[in-house]
């Protein structure tokens, strides 16, 4: 019995242990995440438009990752 439970705890750390030693992307697998088609922006110039029509309307510019707004006031 304690042969069994010493192999299964062995396996169950064995598991643990692999489970989380490969992370990132190695250098030879970017080449299919830098296509076109993986881009979280399909058209770049539709993002631009977007990004003008937003802070056009918000009365700010840049800080796109942060909250808040302008007023407008100069």
């Amino acid at each position: 019995m304690r042969t069994l439970i010493s192999a299964v705890a062995f396996l169950t750390i064995s598991i643990a242990v692999t489970g989380c030693s490969d992370l990132g992307v190695k250098p030879w697998e970017r080449d299919i995440l830098a296509q076109q088609e993986m881009n979280l922006i399909s058209d770049p110039i539709e993002s631009s438009l977007n990004d003008h029509i937003y802070f056009s309307k918000e009365a700010s510019s840049g800080g796109q990752g942060f909250g808040g707004g302008g007023c407008g006031c100069n």
